[in-house]
C-alpha cells in the first residue's frame, strides 16, 4: 500500500486556539477519515489548557507545544527524511489566524524548498466570516486548499482570489466540521418530561462593553423570572483564566457572580461542548455566535439578537435574511423564529446527517487528486498572493512577529516553547511581587499619610 493510501495518511494540525484546534482536528478526520492525527499547539496568548481541549473533544494521536520556528524547522526535517524517527506527513491542515497561516505558508515554502514531495496544506475557517474578509482571506492564499464552509462563502472566497489576480483554484467547497448531532425533538418539553431549555450562548468579544454585556446578561436573568417553568442556560465559552480565539476582557461569569443573590432558581451558568449542550436544547439565544449554525443544523429553533442592533462590529449582520433576529421582549412573548431554508441551504445547513456528511465530498476527492500528484511528480512549491514585492510594507513585519525575516528563515535563534512557557510563569510571579509591594507601600505609607492631611 502506498504512502498515500488513505488508510496511511497521516496528519499534522496546527493550532493556535481551542476553537481553531476542533476544527482542524476535526476537519482533518472529516477530509482524511481513518488519518493518524498529530496535533501541534501553537505557544501563545490562546494555547489552549487541557480543560479546553477535554472540552473540545477532538483527540490526536499525538500532541505536542511548539513555537512558529520549532514547527517549521520539524516540518523540513520531516519532510526531507533527515531524522528518521521523525516521518514525514500527508496533510498539513493550519487551523491559525490568518497572519499566523500566512507566516507559515512562507516558513513551509522555505523548509521545504528542493523537497521532492511535500505535504499538501489545507486550511480555512473556523466558523462564520462576518469581517476582514479580503484580510484574512489574502493571508491563507498559497495553501494547496482553501476550504469553503458554504456555497455563499465559495462564492465571496472566489470572487477575492479573481480579482485581485491571485487564482481561485484552491478554494473548495466544504462545511463545518462539527454540524450534525441529534435532530431536536421538541415532545419531551412539550409533554412535560422536562423543562423547556433556552440557553444564551455568549461570545468572548461580542459585545464587548460592560454596559451592553451587563444588559444581556439581565435580560436572560429576566427571561428566567418571566417564566419560572423553563430553565435559562448561560453557555460560557472559557473560565475567566482562559483565554480564546478572541479576548474577553469582560467574562459573563464575573458580572454573573456579582448579582448572585438575585440569580432566579431556574436561572445557571455552563461550560462544556457545545454540542452536549445542544442536546437538551428548545431555543438557542445568540448575539452571533457560530453555535447559531450548530443549533440550526438541529433544527433547533434559534434567535440571534437584535436588541443591540444589527451591526458590523456584532456581527449579526451575517444573518439579515435568516428569519432568525429576534429581541429579547419577542423571545420573552413566546417567538419562537422560523429560519428561511433558501438561507439556510447557501450556508451549508442541510438538517440532514447524510448532508452534511456529503458537504465533505469534494474536499476530500481534491485532497486525493493532491496526494496522488503527490506521489507522483510531486506537489509545485507554495506560493502565496503577499510577496516582498506585492506587499513590501505589510509583509515583512507580519512574518517579523513569527521570529521569521521576509524569505522565510528564522530572524535568530529563537526560545523554544518550554523556555517561553517558563519565561512567561517568571513574568507572572514578578508581576505578582511587584503587586504585593505596590500594595505594602500604599496600606503601610500612603493610606496614612492621606488620612494625616485628611485631618488637616
Amino acid at each position: 500500500m502506498s504512502d498515500s493510501s488513505p488508510a496511511a495518511l497521516r496528519v499534522a494540525v496546527l493550532a493556535d486556539s481551542d476553537t481553531r484546534w476542533k476544527w482542524g482536528a476535526l476537519t482533518a478526520l472529516r477530509i482524511a477519515p481513518g488519518a493518524a492525527v498529530h496535533g501541534y499547539l501553537l505557544w501563545g496568548r490562546a494555547t489552549p489548557t487541557q480543560r479546553q481541549l477535554a472540552e473540545v473533544g477532538a483527540e490526536a494521536d499525538e500532541l505536542t507545544e511548539v513555537n512558529a520556528v520549532e514547527f517549521l524547522a520539524e516540518q523540513g526535517r520531516r519532510a526531507t527524511g533527515e531524522d528518521p524517527a521523525l516521518p514525514p506527513f500527508d496533510v498539513l491542515v493550519l487551523a491559525c489566524v490568518g497572519g499566523t497561516t500566512q507566516a507559515m505558508l512562507h516558513g513551509l515554502a522555505r523548509a521545504w524548498d528542493g523537497v521532492e514531495r511535500r505535504p499538501a496544506v489545507v486550511t480555512g475557517y473556523v466558523g462564520v466570516v462576518y469581517e476582514k474578509l479580503s484580510d484574512g482571506l489574502l493571508l491563507r492564499h498559497g495553501a494547496d486548499l482553501v476550504l469553503a464552509n458554504s456555497p455563499y462563502d465559495e462564492r465571496r472566497f472566489r470572487a477575492i482570489y479573481d480579482g485581485v489576480g491571485a487564482g481561485s483554484a484552491s478554494v473548495t467547497p466544504c462545511a463545518l466540521p462539527f454540524l450534525g448531532g441529534t435532530r431536536y425533538d421538541p415532545g419531551p418539553a412539550e409533554r412535560g418530561e422536562r423543562p423547556t431549555r433556552v440557553v444564551f450562548a455568549v461570545q468572548p468579544s461580542v459585545p464587548e462593553g460592560r454596559a451592553e454585556r451587563s444588559y444581556l446578561l439581565g435580560r436572560a436573568m429576566a427571561h428566567a423570572r418571566r417564566h419560572p417553568a423553563r430553565e435559562v442556560v448561560l453557555k460560557l465559552r472559557s473560565k475567566p483564566s482562559e483565554h480564546t480565539t478572541h479576548i474577553e476582557e469582560l467574562p459573563y461569569q464575573r458580572l454573573a457572580e456579582r448579582q448572585k443573590e438575585e440569580w432566579p432558581p431556574n436561572f445557571r451558568l455552563a461550560y462544556g461542548n457545545m454540542g452536549e449542550v445542544l442536546d437538551g436544547t428548545d431555543l438557542l439565544v445568540t448575539v452571533s455566535s457560530t453555535a447559531a449554525l450548530e443549533s440550526l443544523e438541529r433544527s433547533i429553533p434559534t434567535a440571534v439578537l437584535t436588541d443591540l442592533g444589527v451591526r458590523e462590529p456584532l456581527g449579526n449582520h451575517y444573518f439579515i435574511g435568516s428569519g432568525c433576529l429576534a429581541s429579547w421582549d419577542e423571545i420573552d412573548d413566546g417567538a419562537l423564529p422560523t429560519a428561511d431554508p433558501d438561507w439556510l441551504a447557501d450556508q451549508g445547513i442541510t438538517r440532514d446527517a447524510a448532508g452534511v456528511e456529503t458537504g465533505f465530498a469534494t474536499a476530500r476527492g481534491r485532497l486525493a487528486a493532491l496526494l496522488e500528484r503527490r506521489a507522483g511528480t510531486g506537489l509545485p512549491p507554495l506560493a502565496p498572493y503577499y510577496t516582498p514585492r506585492t506587499a513590501p510594507g505589510y509583509l515583512p513585519r507580519l512574518l517579523a512577529r513569527h521570529g521569521l525575516d521576509p524569505k522565510g528563515e528564522p530572524l535568530a535563534a529563537q526560545p523554544s516553547a518550554a523556555a517561553e512557557a517558563g519565561l512567561r510563569a517568571a513574568s507572572r510571579k514578578l508581576l505578582r511581587r511587584t503587586a504585593r509591594g505596590a500594595y505594602r507601600a500604599g496600606a503601610q505609607r500612603v493610606a496614612p499619610l492621606i488620612r494625616r492631611w485628611g485631618q488637616l
